[in-house]
């Protein structure tokens, strides 16, 4: 199971100067991925989310990071399980990112998913996948930051989907 560095802060706003509307329209100015994380609860049911926050650490040992709300219905399930997958999606999977990404009973409704590592559920037609063991948990402000070891990775070669000013975006060659 993960460990956590430290107890959680107060979920308070350090610099009530900061607009967090414009902070995170200001943030948005970064371009990222999207991927889907997904994982299995302690009582077997499916968990998944949408999530931008996703990057890499090390390459030896071979770590990545994101980060999840400590409001997201969720959280418990990432957790408990020791295993997540990060999958980054391909250019032609903007309804499989707004399916994670809306609340729902079952996101995973309508979707073959493979078995990986601690029973957590694959999606296939993704440019890359890891599945990762869920190695140390650290409380940020209003998120929890997960850092996983990659035990396992695949990745093909699609163009990615790509996220900017609160929409989805092309890549340009």
């Amino acid at each position: 199971m993960a460990t956590d560095a430290k107890p959680a802060p107060p979920l308070t706003m350090d610099r009530p100067e900061i607009d967090p509307h414009d902070f995170r329209t200001a943030l948005g100015n970064f371009v990222t991925g999207v991927t889907v994380i997904t994982t299995r609860g302690a009582d077997g049911t499916l968990a998944g989310m949408t999530a931008n926050s996703f990057n890499s650490v090390s390459l030896d040992p071979p770590l990545i990071v994101w980060s999840i709300s400590m409001f997201a219905p969720s959280l418990a399930a990432f957790r408990e399980n020791n295993y997540f997958a990060v999958h980054v999606l391909a250019a032609d999977q903007t309804q499989l990112s707004n399916q994670f990404a809306r609340p729902s009973e079952n996101k995973f409704a309508d979707l073959e998913v493979e078995e990986g590592l601690g029973g957590i559920p694959l999606l296939d037609g993704v440019t890359a996948r890891f599945e990762c063991r869920n190695e140390y948990n650290y409380y940020g402000g209003d998120h929890v930051v997960m850092i996983g070891r990659v035990e396992r990775y695949h990745h093909w070669h699609k163009k990615p989907l790509v996220f900017h000013r609160g929409r989805y975006c092309a890549l340009v060659d």
